[in-house]
């Protein structure tokens, strides 16, 4: 951080950090929105909140300071999700979600799906951001380092 005119301004980047959180935010509140709704069943709902209450904190280490280890957590965690999401879609048969089994008409439940689909695509942009922005502080760093040794 530097000081400019008695205000405090960020040395790195601050856009790629703000985004980064603002998905991972978004990915939060999603997540207490499917648990609040009671379409799933009350354990998951309590997963979908513990995952959440992981998340936040790391969502504010990253939008304030873009600590690497909260980087590394999001990327993880949003990996994770992005293999679960896609087991529950290869696993339902591209039917989404198929609590209670197939519909009744053997149809497939396509909007299931595309919900799974929009959750794996969020998840992926996530962990890109997050991966992304680890690489851009690790330049930086490298950088600095070198033009300490210069002089």
């Amino acid at each position: 951080m530097a000081i400019t005119a008695g205000r405090v301004r960020a040395s790195g980047p601050v856009l790629h950090p703000r985004l980064c959180a603002a998905i991972t935010a978004v990915s939060c509140l999603t997540h207490l929105w499917l648990a609040a709704s009671g379409h799933h069943d009350a354990w998951i709902g309590l997963v979908m909140v513990a995952l959440a209450a992981v998340c936040v904190p790391c969502t504010v280490h990253i939008w304030r300071h873009s600590r690497v280890g909260a980087l590394h957590q999001v990327t993880g965690a949003a990996l994770a999700m992005v293999a679960l999401h896609a087991v529950l879609l290869l696993g339902a048969g591209g039917s989404g979600h198929a609590h209670g089994g197939r519909p009744a008409s053997g149809a497939v439940d396509t909007a299931g799906a595309a919900q799974l689909l929009l959750v794996i695509g969020l998840e992926i942009t996530t962990a890109l951001l997050a991966a992304t922005l680890v690489a851009r502080l690790r330049r930086r760093a490298v950088k600095a380092d070198s033009a300490e040794y210069r002089h």
